[in-house]
């Protein structure tokens, strides 16, 4: 049997345009109605979040990852108040609006996810979801008060790209004005190191808000890895700005994660119930 042919063969094409030619057939679905887009949001967030409990970063009460809601963008979807990260399911799901009301679900919010994811939407529409977790290697990061260093590829996503917070570093955020000055200081970029507190991400889709949690929390691991064994050696300014407009668009922080969600949607079926 003949092999199938090779639109690419014969031409000329370099690693930039692969990567966004790739990107063209592999972007995140469009919906016809707003129950379909709301079911989506859903399903990922739940998944996201098992994500993170196979990843280690469940940590009592702590941690969450919010999606705003497509038709009321006023409100946000997020996981309860001590509840596994491991065993969310989409019912287990609760809609909070900015004034920290659930609206659906009959659970609690977590005080802190409200304070600073909603301060978060509120201040940033460009984005639709946002990820924090007490991940160990995140926290040991920002304990330094700095920002990442482009010593890797992965990192160079980062660079020029996020942006360090001192304000209330290490204090439990329960009021109102700290969760705004967290988030005027959150003016943008893909991520956030809150001093003594963790990692702070966020995204148009929670695909690309928990893709770059994921990859800024191996990150800090790398650096402070290399910092323990050495002087990492910079990559060059340029170089990484290159590396960041070509491979951590919103649309490859969405992609990148689809490996994660083959993966929890075929093992844990349940997070649909």
């Amino acid at each position: 049997m003949a092999e199938p042919a090779n639109p690419n063969q014969g031409r000329q094409i370099n690693g930039v345009e692969l990567v966004a030619q790739a990107l063209v057939h592999q972007s995140p679905p469009h919906f016809e109605t707003l129950a379909e887009e709301r079911r989506y949001r859903l399903s990922h967030l739940a998944g996201a979040l098992r994500v993170f409990g196979r990843s280690g970063f469940g940590e009592g009460v702590a941690g969450h990852i919010t999606v705003r809601d497509p038709e009321y963008p006023d409100h946000f979807w997020v996981n309860p108040f001590a509840h596994s990260f491991r065993l969310i399911r989409v019912s287990d799901l609760i809609l909070v609006n900015h004034a920290g009301e659930v609206v659906y679900g009959n659970r609690p919010v977590n005080r802190a996810a409200f304070v600073l994811h909603a301060a978060v939407h509120e201040a940033r529409p460009d984005i639709n979801a946002a990820a924090h977790a007490h991940s160990p290697h995140g926290k040991a990061f920002a304990s330094l008060g700095r920002l990442l260093d482009p010593i890797t590829q992965d990192a160079c996503a980062f660079f020029n790209d996020h942006v360090l917070i001192q304000a209330d570093g290490g204090k439990v955020v329960f009021e109102l004005e700290s969760g705004r000055t967290f988030a005027s200081q959150f003016g943008s970029g893909k991520a956030a190191i809150h001093q003594n507190h963790g990692l702070f991400t966020v995204g148009q889709t929670v695909d690309a808000a928990a893709f770059w949690f994921l990859a800024m929390e191996r990150c800090c691991q790398a650096q402070l890895l290399a910092e323990a064994a050495g002087t990492p050696k910079l990559i060059r300014p340029e170089w990484a700005t290159y590396t960041r407009e070509h491979t951590a668009s919103s649309q490859a922080g969405w992609l990148n994660f689809q490996s994660f969600w083959e993966e929890i949607s075929q093992s844990d079926p349940e997070l649909f119930n």
